[in-house]
This record gives C-alpha cells, sequence and structure tokens, in this order.
C-alpha cells in the first residue's frame, strides 16, 4: 500500500462518518522535488485535519521509519493544547484503528457547556 492510497482510504471512510477533512496536496517544484507548499511554521503538520463533534489530527504512514523532528515538535504541541493526534499506518488500517478513531467520539475528550451567564 502506498500512503496515497492509505490517504484516500481514510479519507473516504471519514466522509461515510459524517467528518469535514482538510488535506494539504504536495505540488511538483520546478526542479523536480515534491513540496507541501506551506508558511509559517507548517512544515511537518498533520497529513490530515479532520472536524465532527472533536476536531482530530491524523499522520500517515507506510512503512513507518519514524517521525520527522517537525511532525513530532506538531504531535506535541496538539497534545499539549488537548487535541487529539493520532498516528495511522498501513498496518493501522489493516487492524482497525482508523475505524476505532473515525467512528466513535473519544470519551478522553472533554466538552464545555457554557452557561448564559458566561457568554
Amino acid at each position: 500500500m502506498k500512503e496515497a492510497e492509505l490517504q484516500r482510504s481514510v479519507i473516504e471512510m471519514a466522509r461515510l462518518f459524517g467528518w469535514r477533512i482538510a488535506h494539504f496536496r504536495t505540488a511538483q517544484s520546478k526542479k523536480g522535488h515534491w513540496i507541501t507548499p506551506v508558511g509559517a511554521d507548517g512544515k511537518g503538520f498533520p497529513d490530515l485535519c479532520l472536524v465532527r463533534e472533536r476536531i482530530v489530527f491524523i499522520e500517515l504512514k507506510v512503512n513507518y521509519r519514524g517521525l520527522s523532528y517537525e511532525q513530532e515538535v506538531w504531535r506535541d504541541k496538539i497534545k499539549a493544547a488537548g487535541g487529539e493526534w493520532h498516528l495511522l499506518t498501513d498496518k493501522g488500517w489493516e487492524n482497525g484503528k482508523a475505524e476505532e478513531i473515525l467512528q466513535h467520539p473519544h470519551t478522553s475528550v472533554r466538552s464545555v457547556t457554557l452557561g448564559d451567564d458566561a457568554l
């Protein structure tokens, strides 16, 4: 399985479960290199950002050999801010991890309801 196939499969499943999805596509530079054009601190940003009743960031990897330094920084910052970050590999896809992530809300994610007096 190639990463593009994993990505398409995850996006298709996410849509079936009602998620709104953002993905930033790669482009080929004039020199023939594949890059994802991003600005500011975007290098290493997770492959998918999904929103439904919660926000989920997913880093996709095929033949997983580790995260880049920038990907580790994004993972750590997202988690420190209370966000939900997942690494999904081709093996994880095969054993149902994607469905586990996307089908049900995680109970570890807190929701806060403010009363009218808090507005």
